[in-house]
């Protein structure tokens, strides 16, 4: 209980990116610059929808959802990072960091479920075009998204319940500029076995299901798009779909290739 109390009595440093002055000025720069353009775009996009009758559709539904859940991880994220790269105290408290936490995580796992579902709603366009309406009716639309924020809330406040209960009884300076699980787990000189084997659990149900529902999902709409005669109505259905491939392979490019996101071995040394 002592351990607990001084751990919260204490505050988390946050290292971020650079130490060097003219570093940190550029990149303060480059992320606001970022930030701006991707608040303004996704902004644009979901006013766009609403004023716009026409696109009141499935996918463009999913799509304003997916532009909210970007303006709010961007915006859990970038301005304490923008604050933290100017700053001499780059500091973070207990709860400040336990929240950014617990709202980036919410966001990463629901963004896994809708990039799922909109694959889904293309599977559904193109492979059954005739029951279209039927298959993504309003209510379902509505039922898949609150299914992916359920998703998020629950997974979230696991992971960020399991990873505070740690003791962070080393420096307490972290590598990171934004508080991330991984870095706490790695911060900590406690039993971490329970919250590594939560962390690829998790990981092998949220963003490993939800991968490979959308490569089943691409698989019978490649497919289903060889079949096409037509030159010009296999590639206008093909079209429909890029912006989305883009999406899921940044997204899911980003979280293979970023090593922030790799998770200590002891698990692995413990099953042994």
């Amino acid at each position: 209980m002592e351990q607990s109390n001084q751990t919260t009595s204490r505050r988390f440093i946050l290292l971020g990116l650079s130490t060097v002055h003219h570093h940190q000025v550029i990149f303060f720069i480059i992320f606001l610059i970022m930030y701006i353009i991707t608040i303004s775009w996704n902004l644009l996009l979901i006013i766009m929808v609403r004023t716009n009758p026409s696109l009141h559709s499935p996918m463009y539904f999913f799509l304003t959802n997916l532009s909210f859940i970007d303006i709010c991880f961007s915006s859990s994220i970038v301005p304490v990072l923008l604050l933290n790269t100017l700053a001499k105290d780059t500091s973070i408290s207990l709860f400040g960091c336990g929240a950014q936490m617990y709202i980036s995580l919410t966001l990463g796992a629901m963004e896994c479920v809708i990039l799922a579902v909109m694959a889904y709603d293309r599977f559904a366009a193109i492979c059954r075009p005739l029951r279209y309406n039927t298959i993504m009716s309003r209510t379902l639309c509505f039922y898949l998204v609150a299914l992916s924020w359920s998703v998020g809330l629950i997974d979230a406040f696991l992971q960020v319940y399991l990873t505070f209960q740690l003791p962070f009884c080393k420096n307490l300076n972290t590598n990171h500029y934004f508080c991330e699980v991984p870095a706490f787990v790695r911060m900590s000189c406690g039993d971490t076995f329970l919250n590594e084997l939560s962390l690829y659990i998790s990981g092998g149900l949220i963003a490993g299901s939800a991968f490979f529902l959308i490569l089943i999902s691409y698989v019978h709409i490649i497919s289903k798009i060889l079949k096409i005669t037509s030159t010009h109505g296999s590639q206008k259905s093909f079209s429909t779909c890029a912006s989305h491939l883009t999406v899921v392979t940044l997204f899911y490019g980003t979280i293979m290739f970023n090593p922030t996101q790799k998770i200590p071995n002891t698990l692995w040394k413990q099953t042994k």
